[in-house]
C-alpha cells in the first residue's frame, strides 16, 4: 500500500480518533475526517471535515473510532453510510472495542458488499496511541494486514496477530478486565495508605519502585494522587462500556468473574453522579465514598 497519493478517513473523532489523525499527521498523511458532534469537528478543522458518503469517494481506507458495535453498523451500513454509495472496494479499520460476535457479523455484511475488514482494537489510552507505544491487537485476514502493513506501521507500530476476526476484541475485553481490575487496586491501595496517614505522593513513589509497579500504576497513580480527572486519557462511560461487554461475554459463556461485578459497582456510581466524560482513575473516588456511604 503506497501512502503517498493516498487520503486516509478517520469516522469518530473523540479521544482515540485524534490520535489516529496526529500520527497521520506527523506521517504527512493525507487525512478527512467525519464526526456527529460539532465540537469535534471544530477541533478537527473545518476544510478537512466530509460526510461519509463523501469520505467514501474520497478515501479508499477508512479507520473506525466510535463507542461501540452499533456506531460501527450505523457509520456503515445507514442511509448515509460509507459502504452505501462507495464507488470501488474499501478497506475498513475497525479500532473500536466491540462484542465479537457483533464484529463478526459486521466483518461478513462488509465482505459480502465487496469490502475488506480488518479488527484492530487498540490496548493503550488515547495519549499512548499518539506517542505510538499502545498495541495494536490484529484481527482479519493475515493478508490483508500485509496489505496495509505501510498504514498500520504509523498509525501503530507494535502490533500483534491474534486470529480471525473477533478473536482480537476477546482479546481486547480480557486485557480491559486486568487493567480495570489493576485501577481499582492501585485505587484501594492508594485509599488505605491516605486513611492509615500516610502521604499519598509518596505511596504512590514507593508502590512504583516495589514489587507492586504496573504501567496502569504509572499513567493513573499521578491522577488519582492529585484527584484530577477533568482531561480523560480513557473515559468512566467508555470503561463501563467494555466491562458491560466483558460481562455479557461471561453470562454467555457461564463464567464468574467476581471481582468485574465490583468494578462495575464502583464505576456506575459514578456515572450516576453525572461524571461518565472523566477520566476513569476516578474509580479512587468512589472507593472514598464508601467510607460514609457503604
Amino acid at each position: 500500500m503506497n501512502l503517498n497519493n493516498q487520503t486516509i478517513g478517520v469516522v469518530g473523532l473523540g479521544l482515540m480518533g485524534q490520535s489516529f489523525v496526529k500520527r497521520l499527521d506527523d506521517a504527512k498523511i493525507k487525512v478527512l475526517g467525519y464526526d456527529v458532534h460539532p465540537k469535534a469537528i471544530e477541533s478537527f478543522g473545518q476544510h478537512r471535515f466530509s460526510t461519509l458518503s463523501e469520505l467514501s469517494a474520497s478515501c479508499q481506507t477508512m479507520i473506525l473510532a466510535v463507542f461501540n458495535s452499533k456506531q460501527v453498523e450505523e457509520a456503515l451500513f445507514s442511509e448515509n453510510g460509507l459502504l452505501k454509495y462507495a464507488q470501488n472496494p474499501l478497506h475498513i479499520i475497525c479500532t473500536s472495542t466491540c462484542d465479537p460476535n457483533e464484529m463478526k457479523q459486521l466483518c461478513e455484511k462488509t465482505q459480502q458488499m465487496g469490502h475488506q475488514f480488518l479488527e484492530l482494537p487498540i490496548s493503550g489510552t488515547s495519549m499512548q496511541l499518539a506517542r505510538g507505544d499502545c498495541l495494536g491487537l490484529v484481527g482479519g485476514s493475515l493478508e490483508l494486514a500485509d496489505q496495509l502493513a505501510e498504514l498500520l506501521n504509523v498509525i501503530t507500530p507494535n502490533r500483534q496477530y491474534i486470529g480471525p476476526v473477533g478473536d482480537a476484541s476477546k482479546a481486547k475485553l480480557s486485557i480491559n478486565l486486568v487493567l480495570g481490575l489493576h485501577r481499582a487496586a492501585l485505587a484501594e491501595g492508594l485509599h488505605f495508605g491516605l486513611q492509615l496517614g500516610l502521604d499519598p505522593e509518596k505511596l504512590l513513589q514507593t508502590l512504583q519502585n516495589s514489587a507492586a509497579a504496573s504501567n496502569v500504576m504509572k499513567i493513573k497513580g499521578p491522577l488519582m494522587v492529585k484527584r484530577s480527572y477533568e482531561n480523560p486519557q480513557s473515559k468512566v462511560d467508555q470503561s463501563l462500556k467494555d466491562f458491560g461487554l466483558i460481562q455479557d461475554l461471561a453470562d454467555e459463556h457461564d463464567i464468574v468473574l467476581p471481582f468485574a461485578k465490583i468494578y462495575i459497582s464502583l464505576l456506575t456510581s459514578q456515572l450516576k453522579d453525572g461524571k461518565g466524560h472523566l477520566d476513569n482513575a476516578i474509580i479512587f473516588e468512589a472507593i472514598q465514598q464508601l467510607k460514609t456511604h457503604p
